[in-house]
């Protein structure tokens, strides 16, 4: 899988554990903060770590921010710089643009504004929304612990046609199919010899590095 390249503009709680998340899936990373010691703080856990103005459109054009494919615009308390920031990155032709919202109301308004996705991180853990970003075949993520969780897996092209015994899971990635979702139908038990259909989605359960292998070789 090709690693694309992720901004995430303000480094709050939120912020840093979608930058760090996306850097430990493997992918470039720029944080950006106007906050000089936030940035200090996350320097070590993404690519790059920038302190800039983020309401400051020729300071994020120097920056190439148009040149990455997602750019997550996680600022906090500042709805105003939030929507103003969001209008930027919109302006400039943002590939995909994903912004945190503090509520309900705040939310329409991005939308209105542009914004191709909003996530509401009350809601959207950061690692999940990492995963999201990461793969698009991920359609949830559910952390058990620090080490263990369970993922639903969209069937990927190369899935299709397959049984399980055929794709060999646990052997090759350590993870375990725990059961299969065709449409409102749930096997909680599913066989060996189950065929994967075009709809069909796979809830696995394994270690965090065992299921990001997975991620990739699916994606």
């Amino acid at each position: 899988m090709k690693k694309k390249q992720y901004a995430v503009i303000g480094m709050g709680r939120f912020g840093t554990s979608v930058a760090k998340s996306l850097y430990d899936l493997g992918h470039e990373v720029m944080a950006l903060d106007s906050n000089e010691q936030r940035m200090q703080e996350v320097s070590a856990m993404v690519t790059h770590a920038v302190q800039v103005d983020c309401t400051d459109e020729e300071a994020l054009r120097a920056l190439g921010i148009r040149n990455f494919d997602v750019v997550v615009v996680a600022i906090g308390e500042d709805i105003q710089s939030s929507i103003l920031t969001t209008l930027i990155l919109k302006d400039m032709g943002v590939p995909l643009l994903v912004v945190k919202a503090r509520n309900e109301l705040h939310g329409k308004v991005l939308k209105k504004i542009g914004a191709d996705k909003v996530v509401f991180p009350e809601r959207d853990m950061g690692l999940r929304v990492a995963h999201h970003l990461v793969s698009p075949n991920i359609l949830d993520f559910i952390e058990l612990s620090d080490d263990y969780s369970i993922v639903e897996l969209k069937a990927s092209s190369t899935m299709i046609g397959k049984n399980l015994r055929e794709l060999d899971i646990r052997a090759k990635y350590g993870c375990n199919v725990m059961a299969l979702k065709t449409g409102l139908k749930m096997n909680i038990s599913p066989n060996a010899e189950d065929t994967i259909k075009e709809e069909d989605i796979l809830v696995v359960v394994g270690q965090n590095n065992q299921l990001s292998v997975l991620e990739r070789a699916f994606a």
